[in-house]
């Protein structure tokens, strides 16, 4: 049977959707018969320190010679040295969620060194697999020919909660983790000038990975005095995440750069109405019947949008037609490991 290797850093139960991505395609893998071993590196990337580097470099040269590599790209693009070094011996995959060089909150110092390091570690790896053609295009720029790229998007779960209405307020969703990339921020920002309007914001995702960022936006949800109406939830298990979709009426998410948006999917599956914004691979997913996509960072505009998404109940019901009619042609878990190991097997 065919094998393969996860190289994971940190825990691999970790509710976001690149973790989540890496756990069903893992779990597709072994279900269609193949040997996954997963090989957990320590927390701590995109910016590990020393002790980290060392144990990587460690478990990466205890993997026998010819292994099928898959290494997640939150490390991968970390670790030039390792990727050329086994390069020869190891069948590397790099499996690029986006960029990391795009992530929000970068100065560019800290941008350029994770550009050139993810450039020469890409450069190493035999095949690349991406989760969306923008961030295949996004790859042009690091010198990866195009033949060497495979794009695999997720897949989306079946919809187990029937939609049910409990407030007579708007009540929308944002799930993601409250980093600065997800502009959370700029979403709190563009309320504040609703709130002579019914409605709740409930937000899902961690709140531990970025502090400064939970800090800010606590303190801003305060001053606008939106503490009774916007609601931090953090990290909520599937089922409590089945049950917001469910019991939610439009989803928001205003990202700074996605680099595919499996929560737009998961929503649209859950036939809901969308905003969110043009950023990186958003336009791809979300096509225009099901959602409205304004500028990334655009406090007025998103507000704009926002206003309408409340004022106008028939465009509402038409965008949750168009979500639910673009959720039902979004592939299965299935459908994606299937594409993920035909990614494999013929480089």
């Amino acid at each position: 049977m065919p094998s393969v290797v996860f190289l994971v850093p940190g825990d691999l139960g970790s509710p976001t959707g690149g973790y989540a991505y890496d756990r069903h395609i893992i779990a597709g893998l072994r279900d269609a018969g193949w040997t996954v071993e997963v090989v957990a590196l320590a927390d701590g990337f995109p910016w590990p320190d020393a002790a980290t580097l060392d144990d990587a470099a460690a478990r990466v040269a205890g993997l026998p010679d010819g292994s099928l590599v898959v290494a997640d790209g939150l490390a991968f693009g970390v670790l030039p040295e390792i990727a050329e070094c086994h390069a020869r011996r190891l069948a590397w995959v790099a499996l690029v969620h986006h960029p990391l060089a795009l992530e929000t909150g970068l100065d560019e110092a800290q941008r350029h060194r994770l550009f050139d390091s993810e450039r020469r570690a890409l450069a190493a790896a035999r095949r690349v697999i991406v989760t969306s053609q923008a961030t295949a295009q996004a790859l042009r720029d690091y010198g990866v020919p195009p033949e060497r790229i495979r794009v695999v998007e997720p897949g989306t779960s079946p919809v187990l909660h029937e939609r049910r209405k409990t407030t007579e307020d708007l009540s929308m969703l944002c799930v993601a983790t409250l980093t600065p990339r997800k502009g959370h921020g700029v979403l709190v920002d563009a309320l504040a000038g609703l709130q002579d309007r019914p409605w709740t914001l409930h937000c899902v995702g961690s709140l531990a990975r970025s502090p400064d960022t939970v800090h800010a936006l606590r303190h801003a949800i305060a001053a606008h005095g939106m503490a009774q109406r916007v609601h931090l939830h953090g990290e909520v298990d599937a089922d409590r995440l089945a049950l917001h979709y469910a019991q939610a009426d439009a989803f928001v998410l205003p990202s700074f750069h996605e680099g595919y948006g499996m929560a737009l999917a998961e929503a649209m599956a859950h036939g809901l109405p969308i905003v969110s914004t043009t950023a990186g691979a958003i336009p791809g997913t979300v096509p225009a019947g099901a959602g409205m996509l304004v500028p990334p960072g655009d406090v007025p505009a998103l507000r704009a949008a926002l206003a309408r998404l409340m004022d106008d109940a028939a465009w509402r019901d038409s965008l949750a037609r168009g979500a639910r009619a673009a959720g039902a042609r979004l592939p299965s878990w299935g459908e994606a490991a299937a594409r993920f190991a035909e990614a494999l097997q013929h480089p």
